[in-house]
C-alpha cells in the first residue's frame, strides 16, 4: 500500500500536466471545427487527445490506494460535516480510480472485450459524486468562515437596531443579501486555498454532468473547464500552500 501511494504522488503532477494537454486539445479541436480547419488536422488533433487520455490513466494507476488511505485520515476528524464529506469523497474517488484502471486495460488491449462505454459511464458516476461532496465541503467551510466573521463583525450596539423599522421588508432583504456577499467575498479573498478549491470543483463538475447526460454542454466548455481546473491543480502541487487542508 505504502509504495502505491508512494508511486501516485510522483506521478500526479505528470498526470495534471497531461490533463492540461488532453483538455487543451480538446478546447483547440472545437476552436478550429467552428473556424473551419481542415478534417486532417482535426483528426491529428483527437488523436493527440485520446493518447493524452490514455496516458493518464497509466498514471493514476495507483491513486486508488492513495484515496484510500486518505479516506482512513479522515475518520479520525472531529467535525462530522467534514469527516462525512472527506471520507465519503475518497472513496468515490477510489471507486472512481478503480473504474478507470479497468478502462484503461480494455483500451490497452489487455480486456479486448470489456465493454468500455459502460465502465466509462460508471467511472464518471463515482467522479460526480466526489465532486458533489467536495463541492458540499467548500459550501461548509465559506457558511463556518462566514458565521465566523460577523460575529467578529458585528458592532456593539447592534441590539439597539433590532426595534427599528426598516422601510419595508424588500429593502431588508436587500440589505440583508449585500451584507452576506461582502462577507462571501471577504471570506474567498481572505482564504486562497479555499478559492481555488471552489473555482476547482466547480470547473470539474461541469466534465461529468456533461459525459452523463445530465447537463449537455459543448466540447469547447468541456475543454476550458478540464483545462482551467488542470491549471489549478498544477498550482497546488507547485505552491502546496494553495492546497485546502482538511
Amino acid at each position: 500500500m505504502d509504495f502505491w501511494v508512494q508511486f501516485s504522488a510522483k506521478s500526479q503532477a505528470k498526470e495534471r500536466v497531461f490533463r492540461a494537454a488532453q483538455y487543451a486539445c480538446t478546447l483547440l479541436g472545437y476552436t478550429l471545427e467552428k473556424n473551419g480547419a481542415s478534417a486532417d488536422f482535426l483528426t491529428r488533433i483527437k488523436q493527440l487527445e485520446a493518447h493524452m487520455s490514455l496516458g493518464r490513466k497509466l498514471f493514476r494507476l495507483g491513486n486508488s490506494a492513495d484515496a484510500l488511505e486518505s479516506a482512513k485520515r479522515a475518520i479520525h476528524l472531529s467535525d462530522v460535516v467534514l469527516r462525512f464529506c472527506i471520507t465519503v469523497s475518497n472513496l468515490n474517488r477510489a471507486m472512481y480510480f478503480a473504474c478507470d484502471n479497468i478502462l484503461w486495460a480494455g483500451k490497452s488491449g489487455l480486456l479486448p472485450h470489456m465493454d468500455q462505454e459502460k465502465w466509462s459511464q460508471r467511472s464518471f458516476r463515482y467522479y460526480f459524486f466526489a465532486l458533489i461532496l467536495n463541492l458540499s465541503r467548500d459550501a461548509y467551510e465559506i457558511r463556518l468562515l462566514m458565521e465566523h466573521e460577523a460575529c467578529g463583525k458585528r458592532p456593539k450596539g447592534s441590539e439597539t437596531r433590532h426595534g427599528l423599522r426598516t422601510d419595508s421588508s424588500l429593502q431588508q432583504l436587500v440589505l440583508r443579501l449585500k451584507v452576506q456577499l461582502h462577507l462571501l467575498v471577504h471570506v474567498l479573498r481572505s482564504n486562497p486555498p479555499l478559492l481555488v478549491d471552489v473555482v476547482k470543483n466547480t470547473c470539474d463538475i461541469f466534465i461529468p454532468l456533461d459525459k452523463l447526460g445530465l447537463y449537455k454542454t459543448n466540447p469547447g466548455f468541456v475543454g476550458l473547464c478540464g483545462l482551467t481546473s488542470s491549471i489549478l491543480s498544477i498550482l497546488t502541487i507547485v505552491h502546496p500552500w494553495l492546497k485546502l487542508k482538511p
